[in-house]
């Protein structure tokens, strides 16, 4: 593996960003100085989330804290183009008098976004100290450990439950349990926890689909341990998901791990699938959260949200981005700067300040994401290229038109952007009229004749332009551009 001044040497010339609009809905374009050795033909047309189907998350978390202020960036959700947001429900900011539930913040949030035709995936966490061993309403801050704050936690879901019956149907258990080294060391109180709230949800609304753990890390021998007292106490039945976190600096690094995930749920149990809910890399570097170590960029920060989320649907991972606008945290919490992951700047009152490079990213991933359901074998494509890179390939099921997605995937997401080209074949390839598609920027490319070839039903591409995001070769005919 080469290492990442190599890669640095690849991409020789840097590409700038040179504007981004403020406005989520129109003019809300990248203009880049990308070299292409192609003729450009439009941008595509972005997506609202009544145009798409697809089921991408999106994080809407920290709300339960007033990290984030749901109410200033809420316009921007629906011309995204992700149907489902991310929500943390707030024990501790719901029941701030014993036994007095108070919904109403998070009523103004649930029943506008189901009013804007947005699916809502809630996550029933944190702790709450107005009862002794509740726990904190903290990151690490531990779950109820006491009798009196398991009762009441289990009063707390069963109301929250009842309360939202009928506008959610899929619920997530705690949020990153695993980062609490201590407590974790007993994790059939984590186990525990997850059956009873999964009890108590499904008596309430038996369609509920419950994703559980919500592991920070995607640690395949803790996995095993709760699978295992899942399944000796009969509970497995109750979920639907497993969700992990684990966030890496170069995105494919993550899927050793995952597969080893994987081995073990299907060891367990045939209808539990893996859910990614939550991941996103920072816009500055040396910010707050995960991934801070790095000199990130806004470009940087895009192409490595497109990789992860194109990544984990390529394996068959539900999957989303982290998260909506920037963070900015308590003094009391684990994490102490402002973490920069959203995909809208934000200022120190939580008011958007603008959209960053990686919302309009996401905006053109969305686009086109309902193209990529019917997987073709990437065994039939050859690259012609010394450098790693990730290749995933579909097929179009009305017009059976094939598109693929590529990148170079060597390192941590780079800002350096020259395309190298490369010469693509594809056996029993079905095109008809490609186009060379940059999911960063958007921008359309008509590819040229000369650079399109058939022998027999092999398809072959001349000099095709990769770099460190994906790009897609899709048919005109199959996206919609301006």
């Amino acid at each position: 593996m080469r290492n990442q001044i190599n890669v640095l040497c690849h991409f020789l010339l840097l590409w700038v960003v040179s504007s981004c609009t403020h406005t989520p809905v129109s003019e809300g374009r990248v203009k880049t100085n990308l070299a292409v050795p192609y003729e450009a033909i439009g941008v595509l047309s972005p997506k609202s989330i009544h145009e798409v189907k697809n089921d991408l998350t999106l994080g809407c978390e920290v709300l339960d804290r007033d990290y984030a202020d749901y109410h200033q960036y809420k316009e921007y959700i629906v011309p995204l183009g992700l149907k489902k947001i991310r929500l943390q429900a707030g024990w501790a900011k719901t029941e701030k008098i014993k036994g007095v539930y108070d919904f109403a913040w998070l009523d103004s949030i649930i029943n506008d976004a189901v009013g804007r035709g947005i699916k809502i995936w809630l996550q029933a966490s944190y702790g709450n100290p107005i009862y002794e061993g509740g726990g904190t309403p903290y990151l690490k801050g531990g779950w109820p450990t006491s009798e009196e704050g398991k009762t009441a936690w289990n009063r707390w879901v069963e109301a929250m439950a009842l309360h939202y019956k009928g506008k959610v149907y899929e619920w997530e258990i705690w949020n990153e349990p695993d980062i609490n080294k201590e407590q974790i060391k007993d994790y059939k109180s984590l186990t525990d926890l997850n059956i009873r709230t999964a009890e108590i949800i499904k008596r309430i609304e038996p369609d509920a689909k419950i994703a559980a753990l919500a592991l920070a890390f995607a640690d395949a021998e803790f996995l095993e341990k709760c699978m295992q007292d899942f399944k000796e106490r009969g509970k497995l039945e109750l979920f639907d998901w497993i969700s992990y976190h684990q966030y890496v600096f170069r995105p494919e690094d993550v899927y050793p791990k995952v597969e080893k995930m994987r081995q073990v749920i299907q060891k367990y149990s045939d209808h539990i699938k893996l859910w990614q809910g939550e991941n996103g890399a920072p816009s500055k570097g040396y910010m707050g959260g995960a991934l801070g170590a790095y000199q990130w960029s806004e470009v940087s920060q895009a192409k490595w949200a497109l990789r992860r989320m194109l990544g984990d649907h390529g394996r068959d991972i539900a999957t989303g981005i982290f998260s909506i606008a920037d963070m900015n945290y308590g003094g009391n919490d684990a994490i102490k700067k402002k973490n920069v992951k959203g995909l809208l700047e934000t200022n120190e009152q939580n008011q958007v300040v603008r959209a960053k490079v990686v919302y309009y990213a996401v905006q053109h991933l969305a686009s086109v994401f309902d193209l990529l359901q019917h997987s073709v074998d990437v065994h039939r494509f050859e690259v012609k290229t010394d450098y790693p890179y990730s290749l995933f390939a579909y097929q179009d099921e009305k017009s059976e038109l094939q598109s693929f997605l590529i990148w170079y995937d060597e390192a941590t997401p780079t800002n350096f952007n020259q395309p190298t080209p490369v010469d693509v074949e594809v056996a029993g390839g079905k095109f008809k009229n490609p186009v060379w598609v940059d999911l960063l920027t958007g921008k359309v490319y008509k590819i040229p004749d000369g650079d399109i070839s058939k022998h027999g039903d092999k398809y072959c591409f001349s000099n095709l332009p990769v770099y460190d995001s994906p790009i897609m070769v899709v048919d005109q005919s199959l996206i919609k551009y301006e």
